[in-house]
């Protein structure tokens, strides 16, 4: 296919008939993929190792093809396929043999989100224009922070919906019929890599963007921390209105400094400390904005207080940042100060972040089974020092060597759970030698939190909080993240069932997740 076809193919309106597409993967976001095509008339041919069979059935009745089997090598029907573009699910990393095949041979190399931006025009506003898009990334908050700005811009009156890696496909969005102002995305460092590779007329220019923090993670996908970093930063690109960092962590800063923005964007800076001209902050226990108003060299806005965050569960010092972070892009669409605290009034955290399952003969059970990585492990130790800690996974090729030394010292115990335990306790060993460490050998999935509340509850006493924080991935043992936080939540009210009714205080668990996210997609 010539470069002219594809420059043009940046509407819904364009001529995607008879493109030759194909399109990796066929989970949620591979089927948007294949049924957005398939609608636009082009050829589809999906290609993965196994399918789904809903979405198997579903292909041909689409109009799509469907080729499954082993991927080491590019399958003889792909290559006869001959595509003009492909288009890849976040989950092949840059040295797939499919992705090395298509950049080799000078295919066209998409993800969803970049097909997502270029069909963006197929349902319009009142004025004609398509849904404003706010990104997000960052190595951890992405979900909560993307619930809260989409949360903050309906109490804002503006027809908004969370989508990409938190779950719902942008595709999805971009074609339901009714329509939104502003589309707020959640994206995987493996989603920006993809966006990174393209060169097209018409790119994805975000009219707010933010990398929440950085940190090591998904380096057995990048091949390194530079890549992932590079990666992360294209969250900036094109930004037309305000591109949101975090002072407190200087690298996203530098990706502001450094990133090709639409002239007239704004710097918005945010941490926990007295905001600037500019920036977002907390005063006094007051979380305000001095960005987004005519006089913010001398005055600022009250956006809430540290109280009323704390009366809903929300006063954890890395979910106050995270609210400072929404605040600034609702704030980016003139959402004003009395709809932001009208929807941090309702909104609750998801299941499995900092989520208090059950209190009980002074002990506070603790599910942060979403901190999948040292850093979002580290804030739950900073929220809750001193607490016994139940850590270790899949560790994605992150040492947790500098986690360990920087907070494990201070945890009052530590049990380790994990087929990578030997790389967990020699940190211990060599770092914080004077706190106890527990391993938790359960060859069976069943048995692990069992053993693990046992042990906790021989460890904890009045006043002390047993807090899963694993600061790694979870399928080496469990289906998903929210699997081990189910089950972390289920042994301890089953050991709770078994006490004295007479010490029996509360136990609370959040409801089942709808679906449960991959928690190697940061």
């Amino acid at each position: 296919m010539s470069s002219d076809r594809l420059s043009a193919l940046t509407s819904w309106h364009a001529d995607w008939k008879g493109l030759r597409v194909a399109v990796l993967g066929l989970s949620v976001t591979g089927f948007s993929v294949a049924d957005t095509l398939a609608e636009l008339g082009a050829e589809v041919l999906v290609v993965t190792e196994k399918a789904d069979e809903e979405y198997a059935r579903l292909l041909p009745v689409i109009g799509a093809r469907l080729w499954t089997g082993a991927l080491e090598d590019v399958p003889a029907e792909l290559v006869d396929f001959a595509p003009e573009v492909v288009v890849a699910s976040p989950g092949f990393s840059p040295r797939h043999p499919l992705i090395t095949w298509a950049r080799e041979n000078g295919i066209a190399l998409w993800g969803d989100v970049e097909l997502a931006w270029r069909v963006r025009d197929k349902v319009l506003r009142a004025d004609g224009t398509p849904a404003d898009w706010i990104l997000i990334t960052g190595t951890n908050g992405k979900t909560t922070t993307t619930r809260l700005t989409a949360t903050m811009l309906v109490a804002g009156g503006l027809r908004a919906a969370p989508v990409g890696n938190i779950g719902t496909p942008v595709l999805d969005a971009v074609r339901d019929p009714s329509g939104f102002d502003a589309l707020v995305v959640e994206l995987s460092s493996h989603q920006l890599w993809y966006l990174g590779l393209q060169d097209t007329p018409d790119p994805v220019s975000p009219h707010a963007a933010v990398c929440l923090n950085l940190a090591d993670d998904h380096l057995e996908w990048h091949g390194s921390f530079e890549d992932y970093r590079d990666a992360k930063a294209h969250v900036y690109d094109n930004t037309r209105v305000a591109c949101v960092y975090n002072k407190a962590d200087a690298a996203t800063q530098r990706m502001v400094e450094d990133a090709d923005v639409v002239e007239g964007a704004r710097a918005i800076g945010f941490d926990l400390g007295v905001p600037g001209p500019s920036d977002l902050g907390v005063v006094e226990g007051i979380l305000v904005d001095r960005a987004f108003l005519e006089d913010r060299h001398k005055s600022a806005l009250e956006l809430c207080t540290v109280s009323d965050l704390a009366e809903r569960g929300l006063s954890a010092p890395h979910i106050v940042a995270n609210i400072l972070a929404a605040a600034a892009l609702a704030r980016s669409l003139d959402v004003a100060p009395a709809a932001i605290r009208d929807a941090l009034r309702g909104f609750r955290l998801d299941p499995h972040r900092i989520e208090v399952v059950a209190r009980h003969a002074g002990i506070t059970w603790v599910d942060d089974s979403k901190a999948t990585n040292p850093h979002a492990a580290a804030s739950s130790l900073a929220a809750y020092p001193g607490a016994v800690w139940v850590v270790g996974g899949l560790l994605k090729g992150v040492d947790i060597s500098a986690l360990v030394a920087g907070r494990g010292g201070a945890a009052k115990a530590a049990i380790v759970i994990g087929l990578e335990r030997t790389e967990v306790v020699a940190a211990f060993e060599r770092h914080a030698p004077a706190v106890p460490v527990f391993e938790v050998d359960a060859d069976e999935t069943e048995e692990v939190m069992a053993q693990v509340v046992e042990l906790a509850a021989g460890v904890a006493r009045d006043g002390d909080v047993v807090l899963l924080a694993p600061a790694a991935a979870s399928f080496d043992q469990f289906a998903s993240y929210a699997d081990r936080g189910r089950r972390f939540a289920a042994a301890v009210r089953d050991r709770i069932g078994t006490g004295d009714p007479g010490d029996h205080d509360t136990a609370t668990a959040g409801p089942d997740d709808q679906a449960d996210p991959d928690d190697l997609r940061g």
